[in-house]
């Protein structure tokens, strides 16, 4: 009888982190090259009961076998969100599968697929979080009518009216897991490599000013994917509910 009240625990404490995850996927969908995570239930393990052998070869006390749900989520990569138009010129898409590298404090490196660029107060290129570019482009003071081309070259506009050339932007490919954190950053998994190319080179991508990429979130999904797991909940709840009806009816009968 209590196996039903563990099967029917585990499996609501697995719909719920589903629903979690969900809930997350539907607050980012308008956060700029937000990656929707999917669920995945890894492993399923059955929970049984094992006789332990003593030393003289017979059956002993019952040993329970570990058991449960192995829960993962993990971002949808493989499927880009759209590049929309926004104008202006700090917004910077990658359209391809490349990320930009940003140093973030105590010399992480952090894999971002662009936004919105901000000049710190150190004068250098980044993210609007922060973290500067990892290609350490400083953008002068008296700079103006920035322009990022396709193929990574950031040149500016000075003020006798010559053309200023700031640096070159690179992106990196991935090969292995990609973990997703907050504010639409990712970091590489451990064992993961990471490879520098050039914009437009290895399918990393081209560089897109003035253009922002939108979530890959599709709400649709989501919503039908919440009834799914709701009901799949709700089954779960009524094995326990069940397993407890069972368990008053033993308790009442009298010998």
């Amino acid at each position: 009888m209590n196996g039903a009240f563990e099967i029917g625990a585990v499996a609501l404490d697995a719909q719920q982190r589903a629903l979690n995850v969900l809930a997350n996927n539907v607050a980012n969908m308008n956060t700029p090259a937000f990656r929707r995570q999917d669920t995945q239930f890894a492993a399923v393990m059955a929970q049984t009961s094992m006789s332990a052998m003593s030393e003289a070869g017979q059956a002993t006390e019952a040993s329970p076998a570990a058991g449960g749900v192995r829960f993962a989520a993990r971002p949808t990569l493989d499927v880009p969100g759209e590049v929309r138009q926004t104008g202006s010129a700090l917004d910077v898409a990658i359209d391809g599968s490349g990320f930009i590298e940003l140093m973030a404090p105590h010399g992480r490196s952090l894999l971002w697929r662009g936004g919105t660029l901000v000049v710190n107060e150190d004068g250098m290129l980044a993210s609007a979080n922060g973290y500067p570019l990892a290609d350490a482009i400083r953008v002068p003071d008296d700079a103006s009518k920035l322009k990022i081309a396709s193929d990574g070259q950031i040149t500016a506009t000075g003020s006798d009216g010559r053309s200023l050339q700031l640096g070159q932007l690179t992106l990196l490919r991935t090969q292995g897991a990609i973990e997703q954190l907050d504010d639409g950053l990712y970091r590489a998994g451990e064992g993961s490599r990471v490879i520098e190319v050039m914009p437009g080179e290895d399918g990393a991508g081209q560089i897109r000013q003035g253009f922002l990429e939108a979530s890959n979130v599709d709400l649709t999904r989501e919503m039908v994917d919440m009834l799914m797991i709701q009901r799949a909940y709700s089954a779960n709840a009524q094995v326990i509910s069940a397993a407890d009806q069972l368990a008053s009816i033993t308790n009442s009968l009298k010998r």
